[in-house]
């Protein structure tokens, strides 16, 4: 049987994965989406982790599950099989935060005021293109609706307190070794973007004992909306090989 793939989307927006074998599931991580209402308080990456945890529960029982994590949700990855191993197969850590030099654009949203951090929403939420265009350099028509989608996909307040997490959890010096023990339990992925990868900062110890490394040409942070087909694809490479 496919082992159960789910997949925990960045800081903004969704992870939305084309053409995926089996179970797969994304779920709205707290503060986002179907989950927006839960309150500031209530956000931060460990109870992120316990969210995932019992949505596995709930959505897939005993069984192991594959987990996908982009950005800020590759580490949410990474404290989930940390935290809870025996839920964890393997690990696809896409542009997954390492140290506070990979939350440059959450810790400063995370010093943000709400009334600060409103306003910045609202600018973007105005002109999505240009939000858009400071990320990736040829966007389509296609790559704006979803831009727009994303940009609703979760209010001002649940930005701030993931920012201020992020800083928290990935800033405080056991998260490396946190890390490392991961890598030693379980196989985990890298994937990175052509044009960003120089920019994520991936500790050497972590690219000797990765399981495999992928980059998708052409793509920068945002790959799977870029490149969703190439994206799926380096995905799909990392969760059908055969681990040694």
């Amino acid at each position: 049987m496919t082992t159960p793939v789910v997949l925990f989307h960045g800081f903004i927006g969704t992870l939305d994965v084309i053409d995926l074998d089996g179970a797969h599931a994304a779920p709205d991580l707290l503060g986002y989406g179907a989950e927006r209402a839960v309150p500031f308080d209530a956000i931060s990456l460990p109870e992120q982790v316990e969210y995932v945890r019992a949505f596995i529960d709930e959505r897939f029982g005993a069984t192991q599950v594959d987990v996908v994590g982009h950005s800020v949700g590759g580490a949410i990855a990474m404290l989930l099989a940390h935290t809870h191993p025996r839920y964890v197969r393997k690990l696809v850590n896409v542009e997954g935060n390492f140290t506070l030099d990979d939350a440059f654009w959450s810790a400063s949203v995370g010093r943000m005021s709400a009334v600060e951090a409103d306003a910045m929403m609202d600018g973007f939420r105005q002109d999505p293109r240009a939000w858009l265009g400071a990320a990736i350099a040829r966007p389509t028509e296609e790559m704006f609706e979803t831009a727009t989608r994303w940009l609703d996909f979760q209010p001002a307040s649940t930005l701030r307190a993931m920012g201020q997490s992020v800083v928290t959890t990935t800033g405080h010096d056991g998260y490396l070794d946190v890390a490392a023990a991961v890598f030693e339990s379980h196989p985990v992925y890298l994937i990175a973007g052509e044009h960003s990868r120089d920019g994520w900062n991936v500790p050497a110890w972590a690219l000797a004992r990765c399981a495999g490394y992928q980059t998708i040409a052409g793509c920068g942070h945002l790959m799977m909306l870029e490149d969703p087909e190439a994206f799926a694809a380096s995905i799909r490479r990392c969760l059908r090989e055969v681990d040694s």
